[in-house]
């Protein structure tokens, strides 16, 4: 059976499970290479392997670096001499469906550094920076209901180069239906975003309006049958809807910035009020307003 005009790569081994709410594992792939796999009845949803996969490509397709994935063959040999790989519920273990999974190639390996969290220190070693503001805007756009998801590969000169991982919440989430605040897709340390000049916020839009919508398609009908309930397929549509107005990125572009620099001026005070905290008054603690409560009394009618 071909996928993409190529034949069908067989899941050979299982390495180990990796944390997860989809119950994802790590496997050995027929082409020698290793993969993050996850199951059609994963633990998190229907739509989790479109969202995956779509959101792989419509990163691609904005420049976006993610890394490279196919649909993998999963057989019942394999799960059967591998039953470690089945996941965990409440209620017993559940054994995977034979069919296609989904694999992403995992960055790691004996020769790569891989890194998930980093000290702030080390984001001004990041190379592509600037493209988390990029993401952000694509994520409002998809739907995207949790936090931005990178791994970090470090070269051997200390440069780090982030790549985007974790699509499977995109377009409201593994079961299509959730919606979040903007804020829930920022990346989780907002110290990573550094303030984006006019010229960079025009290249953001000028990326997106010139997507190649019609070869992103060709790749989504690509994708197997059993990948693309109505649900998904209706939010991507309308994913592509809100990349295509020009004055809805623009809003979301000026919140965001907004939400962010007004968060990091709170953070900054509330570093002043740790560095210098008075003990109590009349015996009670004081606090400064935490970043939470800032960044969630922010509203944003164009990223509803």
């Amino acid at each position: 059976m071909p996928v993409f005009g190529k034949n069908v790569t067989f899941v050979t081994r299982h390495i180990h499970n990796l944390r997860g709410g989809s119950a994802p594992i790590l496997a050995q792939a027929s082409d020698g290479l290793s993969y993050v796999v996850k199951f059609t009845n994963n633990l998190q949803g229907a739509n989790l392997l479109f969202n995956e996969s779509a959101g792989s490509e419509l990163y691609r397709a904005c420049g976006l670096p993610v890394p490279s994935w196919k649909p993998l063959m999963l057989t019942d040999e394999f799960l059967e001499q591998n039953q470690a790989c089945w996941m965990q519920t409440s209620e017993g273990r559940l054994r995977p469906e034979p069919g296609l999974c989904f694999g992403s190639r995992y960055l790691g390996g004996e020769e790569t550094h891989l890194l998930e969290i980093l000290p702030g220190n080390y984001f001004k070693r990041i190379r592509n920076r600037k493209s988390f503001w990029l993401a952000w805007l694509i994520d409002i756009c998809a739907g995207h209901i949790d936090n931005r998801q990178a791994l970090f590969v470090e070269d051997s000169t200390g440069w780090l180069d982030a790549f985007f991982v974790d699509h499977g919440h995109l377009f409201g989430g593994p079961e299509g239906e959730q919606q979040r605040h903007f804020q829930a897709s920022r990346y989780l340390d907002a110290r990573i975003y550094l303030r984006p000049t006019e010229k960079q916020l025009a290249s953001f839009q000028k990326v997106v309006q010139n997507l190649n919508v019609d070869r992103l398609l060709r790749r989504i009908n690509a994708l197997p049958e059993e990948w693309k309930p109505a649900s998904a397929l209706e939010n991507f549509a309308q994913c592509l809807d809100r990349l295509s107005t020009p004055d809805l990125l623009q809003s979301i572009l000026n919140t965001i910035v907004e939400a962010q620099q007004h968060a990091q001026e709170v953070e900054e005070r509330n570093r002043q009020v740790r560095r210098n905290p008075p003990v109590s008054i009349l015996g009670v603690p004081v606090a400064g307003l935490s970043h939470g409560a800032v960044a969630n009394g922010y509203d944003c009618a164009a990223c509803a």
